[in-house]
């Protein structure tokens, strides 16, 4: 028999077998009728499939290994995120007894082996439908149990809103001049306990009368002119003001016109306020240990690079010099290992002090580019400004006479720079002027350290 399935909705279809042949040959005919097949060959790795995604129908074989179709129907049915899943058993088992307990652990149809294709369509189609209609019921009465929910509550919602709400809610309408038309005051038609108490009244002193104006004065005067705006253009209006009222002292308001005249909804966010400005606090103290070296208290590398970046840019359209200095600790190795990485690292802190001392303008950026090196980033510095940085730095660092027995070069602890300085151009990249510096440093190295060396 021929079946004509293209106006069928299509369905995602489980496959529960323990013979790969009979999985195959169901599955390759439900893809032929266009419905989505998994398979799975035993009852645990059903349950496993299921929880990935849940199918609409699922095909159980009632005579599996470790657990058959029955244990497996039980399980389903035991769980209430799946047990909705209609469960049609197929078995080679024909007797009343086999059929009778396939319901019971759950199953919702009964197919013998071996089948017709015609059959199993028509009894998943069927399943599939009923499904269907299963969740339009359910929608439809979601939707009318939802409208008579809210009709049910809808008075007495209008009613209490006022009385229980957290927020300050009040109506106001427009007092005008009757000559000039113009708005002088706002009479309290609605008001809620609330706004009562924030006005030091009784709802009953408040309602009908003018008390806007004069609580504003002492508040925001400017407030007045901007509700009369309102009233005027339309224009809703939000707002954070301050004002001292027991344990609290910021509100938010959100007022929109009401006819002639506004509605306004007042909240307190004194909380909000207070953990906004600590986050605030929070932030600028993690930026500023983002951009610190945990040793030396100086920039790290990252604030460099971001700080090289920013000042090339500017100065490249301003057209000013740009000079860096790399600095590096001569034979640092043989100091950690003669005298500890305490003392080197005690060493470290004390020339990165050293370094903000001698680069002491705002612009001025001293760095720890790495290990035992420095960079020194000096804006608005032309290459004699730069290199006077350079013997300052090594005049400080003399001065602070760190005894280093083990270097070749000196008795104390030394230093050799690499100095850079050029206009920056968008056409270069700021590595250029890095680049630059290193060379020079290398220079001064290679020349017998303890000293500084030009790139030119």
């Amino acid at each position: 028999m021929n079946l004509n399935y293209q106006n069928l909705e299509k369905g995602n279809i489980l496959l529960v077998d323990d013979h790969r042949g009979n999985l195959q040959c169901l599955s390759d005919v439900l893809l032929k009728l266009g419905y989505t097949v998994r398979s799975a060959t035993s009852g645990i790795m059903a349950l496993k499939t299921i929880k990935v995604k849940h199918p609409d129908v699922i095909f159980l074989d009632v005579k599996m290994p470790e657990m058959d179709g029955y244990e497996v129907c039980k399980i389903l049915k035991g769980d209430e995120s799946i047990r909705h899943i209609p469960v049609i058993f197929i078995s080679a088992l024909d007797d009343v007894f086999d059929k009778v307990k396939a319901f019971e652990s759950g199953g919702i149809d009964y197919i013998t082996k071996p089948f017709h294709i015609e059959e199993v369509v028509a009894r998943l189609e069927n399943q599939l439908i009923i499904q269907r209609q299963q969740r339009l019921l359910e929608k439809e009465i979601t939707i009318r149990r939802e409208a008579e929910e809210v009709l049910y509550q809808s008075r007495a919602l209008l009613a209490s809103v006022l009385n229980s709400s957290l927020d300050g809610i009040a109506a106001m309408q427009a007092v005008r001049n009757p000559v000039t038309g113009e708005i002088e005051d706002f009479r309290c038609l609605v008001v809620n306990p609330v706004i009562a108490r924030v006005f030091k009244r009784t709802r009953e002193e408040m309602i009908g009368k003018l008390v806007l104006k004069k609580f504003l004065s002492n508040v925001a005067p400017e407030l007045f002119q901007r509700f009369v705006e309102i009233v005027e253009t339309g224009e809703p209006l939000e707002y954070d003001f301050y004002y001292e009222w027991g344990q609290s002292s910021w509100f938010h308001f959100v007022a929109v016109k009401l006819g002639d005249g506004f509605a306004i909804t007042i909240r307190d966010i004194t909380t909000r306020k207070q953990m906004e400005i600590a986050f605030k606090e929070t932030n600028q103290k993690l930026e500023i240990l983002a951009n610190l070296d945990a040793l030396t208290q100086v920039a790290n590398r990252g604030c460099f690079n971001n700080r090289l970046q920013s000042e090339w840019q500017r100065l490249a359209l301003e057209k000013q010099p740009l000079s860096l200095i790399l600095l590096d600790i001569d034979t640092f190795k043989s100091y950690n290992d003669y005298y500890g990485h305490l003392a080197g690292d005690n060493c470290l802190v004390r020339i990165g002090k050293t370094l903000q001392k001698v680069v002491h303008r705002p612009a001025d950026l001293a760095a720890r580019y790495g290990g035992e090196e420095f960079a020194l980033l000096l804006p608005n510095t032309d290459l004699e400004g730069g290199i006077k940085i350079a013997q300052n730095i090594q005049q400080a660092i003399h001065s602070l006479a760190i005894p280093h027995e083990q270097s070749h070069v000196k008795n104390t602890l030394t230093v050799s720079l690499g100095i850079a300085s050029l206009i920056p151009s968008l056409e270069l990249e700021p590595h250029t002027l890095v680049a630059y510096a290193d060379e020079a440093l290398y220079q001064a190295k290679k020349q017998g350290r303890d000293r500084y060396c030009i790139y030119t």
